[in-house]
């Protein structure tokens, strides 16, 4: 934890705005901004993605729920924003800390030249001796461009900036063994080697004003692992929690990441790019794939879904109907359709034409979490 000098900060809803009606807690900004400061003046290079921007618009119109129409909660998170942002500016403003918003959507990391702008645009920000408060860009957000929650979306970020450590800030301690909310049993876990082994214990978000709850968390700790950057959950208003982090404090629980880092490619398939429709194996096709390594060939295609086009990303489901890798497609849903099941030589007499052998190649394929009987959990095909 001292070595770690690149930080992906996470703060919740309820950690900015921890009461409904009230609006973002300048008083805990302040102390988060003078936290900064600290880790800043010993070398630090902080970026915080920062929740709160419907739960501010909401305390500003008196609301308590978010409404159901994407257009209202578009209209409250832009009315929210605003507020949130200048909460932020006037608490970093006392300690010399200029701040600099950067709205995302899921198109920034699906396209590589928007992928590196950004991450180009964090380094000089950072260089300027700037603090980036990141957000997702709710306001223009449809469910094809959305991340859809500010855990996982931090999560890409720490990858994207390829940060030393992940610290998501809720208003918990940490990872329970049961919801502490309902049973006083519960013990924290202070932690993980297995999230396959954890995730039961994880529960979703019972805030109407919030998206997720532990399970997002750990889904955005799982993307960070495969990246090997370790990932601690904590409680956001335990005192001076980032500074006593930084001196190797423990606080929370520490999800270790993997010894292996996931290959940028292989995370980008992973985890960067949304499946724009699956492909069925039979149990040839996922023996070869699971245990070999092999790429997929049309022959072992028994089913299409959706309506992708070639170099899209694809979930393949095996022969029970789970979804256990994650590819792209060397030709679309419509001559796949046509060519599955059939043997390559076959190919271009169908199509008339032949892009390659390879339905999807194995240096285009990644394994799901828990598959594959080499490598362990998450294991690459290649």
């Amino acid at each position: 934890m001292e070595r770690a000098r690149r930080w992906v900060i996470k703060l919740g809803s309820r950690v900015v705005v921890p009461a409904e009606g009230r609006g973002p807690d300048a008083p805990f900004l302040r102390g988060l901004a003078r936290q900064v400061r600290t880790l800043h003046d010993r070398g630090h290079e902080l970026v915080i993605v920062t929740s709160g921007a419907i739960a501010t618009g909401l305390s500003l119109l008196g609301l308590t729920r978010r409404p159901p129409a994407i257009a209202r909660q578009q209209a409250i998170a832009a009315l929210g924003q605003i507020a949130l942002m200048g909460a932020y500016r006037d608490a970093f403003e006392r300690e010399g800390l200029p701040v600099a918003q950067i709205l995302l959507t899921h198109e920034d990391f699906r396209h590589r030249e928007r992928f590196l702008n950004a991450r180009e645009t964090l380094k000089a920000l950072l260089e300027l001796g700037a603090v980036p408060l990141i957000n997702e860009n709710d306001t223009v957000a449809f469910e094809e461009i959305k991340v859809g929650d500010n855990d996982n979306l931090a999560a890409m970020v720490a990858c994207l900036w390829e940060a030393d450590l992940f610290v998501l800030l809720s208003d918990v301690d940490g990872l329970y063994t049961a919801d502490p909310r309902t049973d006083p049993g519960a013990r924290l876990i202070p932690a993980v080697e297995d999230l396959e082994a954890i995730e039961a214990f994880a529960a979703p978000t019972q805030d109407p004003g919030a998206v997720g709850g532990m399970r997002t968390k750990l889904e955005a700790a799982r993307r960070a692992a495969s990246y090997a950057i370790p990932t601690v959950i904590a409680r956001g208003r335990e005192p001076d929690v980032l500074v006593r982090l930084a001196r190797g404090e423990h606080l929370g629980t520490l999800i270790r990441p993997k010894a292996k880092r996931l290959p940028a490619r292989k995370h980008w398939i992973a985890y960067a790019l949304k499946p724009r429709g699956s492909i069925a194996v039979d149990a040839g096709a996922y023996a070869a794939i699971t245990g070999e390594g092999r790429s997929l060939l049309p022959s072992g295609v028994v089913g299409v879904e959706g309506d992708f086009h070639r170099g899209d990303a694809v979930e393949l489901t095996a022969p029970d109907g789970r979804a256990f890798a994650r590819g792209l497609a060397a030709y679309g849903a419509h001559e796949l359709q046509r060519i599955q099941g059939k043997r390559t030589g076959e190919i271009e007499r169908v199509l008339g034409y032949k892009y390659r052998d390879e339905v999807i190649h194995r240096d285009d394929l990644v394994l799901l979490e828990g598959e594959g009987q080499r490598g362990g959990a998450n294991a690459i095909v290649g």
